[in-house]
């Protein structure tokens, strides 16, 4: 058979695609939600409901997600779970009042949880450790190109046939990179068309804890226990409010705070997602650029990478002092570019963090965190937006992030090498 060189970027490029697909389905109700609040007679607040909806069964199954991943495999796993969200995606056509849509919305939570997960999971499968951001640059790439690609796709439909449609296309896109999922995604000892040489090259640049195949795994319990685990989970409880705050709510405040037009919010609304595709690919590669020009460790060059797109973050903080829409906008795209490039960053930790019988769960259990946290703040977005407007929120979420920085760099800590001292636990050093 013949060898396809570079394969791993390839497969790379296939996570890129699901995640595109995975961020289509959760951003369609937000562009689609003026339109939707008219037809469905809903209020800010019940809005509000429905996206807080899908962030409690999100983030209640990632940790569910990750284990399933971890014991099933990548492969079977992450085709079922993909399965089950574009199905899910396709059903919210069918509701007719908030209720409804918060229900379907729910079951899309559910079966999106293992995006994440999957493809940090895919990504240390497939890669050493020194390109291992760069490939998570990559792939985490595709969740701003979905919501970068959600406004002028939905926008159409919802023009050319109504917001119902718009759910089931996206559905019907999710369906077909399934099936492409499962017909050429392989683990790297499996891959045929994988050359020797390169899969010497990946296996041999991992670190101990990814090529050990008899590496018990942690429990939850064991892994909930560990310093490490602490160090990310708390800064995704504080950073991924605003990149839900992001995708929720946009075209909204466009509508409603800058009295843009449905074509205008189809214009502008995806820049954003632009400026945080380029923080996805520009972090990753931040990372060995630290790692060779400043003489520091790899795992430092994660923090360092992580402080640059929280300082970032004040950018945004800033949108209420501007009277230009175009420059509210601007200022938002600064957002999605701070984002982006410290979520990269904290997955790297997290993948360098814990073996490869418990990343995938480690991402999830983290990855419930920050949900926990998206949902208590849309929450609070949907009561208080009402009362003291868009911009004092804006502030609030540049503050969690920067304190989430000061918190990678107090409390991560590089993995110890397996055989050192440790708690007597399945994973070796986990507790360092």
């Amino acid at each position: 058979m013949k060898h396809i060189k570079g394969m791993r970027w390839w497969m790379v490029s296939l996570v890129t695609m699901g995640l595109i697909v995975n961020y289509l389905a959760r951003n369609t109700l937000s562009v689609a939600a003026p339109t939707m609040m008219s037809e469905l007679h809903m209020t800010t607040q019940q809005y509000s409901y429905v996206v807080v909806a899908w962030q409690v069964c999100y983030a209640m199954m990632q940790p569910v997600a990750g284990l399933v991943l971890d014991a099933i495999g990548t492969k079977i796993g992450f085709g079922i779970f993909a399965l089950a969200w574009s199905l899910a995606c396709a059903a919210a056509a069918l509701a007719s009042g908030w209720q409804g849509l918060a229900f379907f919305r729910g079951l899309l939570g559910l079966a999106e949880a293992a995006g994440i997960p999957g493809g940090v999971k895919a990504t240390t499968e497939w890669f050493p450790a020194k390109e291992r951001s760069i490939a998570i640059g990559w792939f985490n790439i595709g969740s701003s190109i979905g919501a970068l690609c959600a406004p002028p796709l939905v926008v159409w439909t919802i023009l050319n046939g109504g917001w119902q449609r718009a759910f089931i296309i996206v559905g019907a896109l999710g369906v077909a990179w399934t099936v492409l999922w499962m017909l050429c995604y392989k683990h790297p000892k499996n891959q045929q068309r994988l050359s020797d040489q390169e899969r010497e090259y990946i296996l041999a640049g991992q670190e101990a804890q990814h090529k050990d195949a008899n590496m018990a795994k942690a429990s939850w319990l064991e892994i909930m226990r560990s310093r490490n685990f602490w160090s990310i989970a708390i800064p995704r409880f504080l950073s991924e409010p605003a990149w839900q705050t992001f995708n929720a709510w946009i075209p909204l405040y466009m509508a409603t705070e800058r009295h843009m037009n449905i074509k205008e919010i189809a214009m502008f609304a995806w820049l954003p997602f632009l400026a945080a595709d380029i923080g996805c690919v520009l972090g990753g590669y931040l990372s060995p650029w630290f790692h060779k020009h400043l003489k520091v460790s790899l795992f430092t060059s994660r923090k360092l990478v992580m402080l640059v797109g929280c300082l970032a973050m004040i950018g945004p903080a800033c949108v209420g002092l501007v009277d230009s829409p175009y420059s509210a906008i601007a200022l938002l795209c600064v957002g999605g570019f701070a984002h982006q490039t410290l979520s990269g960053a904290l997955y790297s930790i997290t993948s360098d963090a814990f073996g490869k019988n418990e990343v995938a769960t480690a991402t999830g259990l983290a990855g419930m965190s920050g949900y926990l946290g998206a949902t208590l703040f849309t929450l609070l977005f949907g009561i208080a937006v009402t009362h003291i407007g868009y911009s004092p929120l804006f502030v609030l979420l540049a503050v969690f992030d920067l304190i989430a920085a000061a918190i990678v760099f107090l409390m991560a800590r590089e993995r110890a090498a397996p055989g050192a001292a440790a708690a007597n636990l399945g994973s070796p050093a986990l507790h360092s």
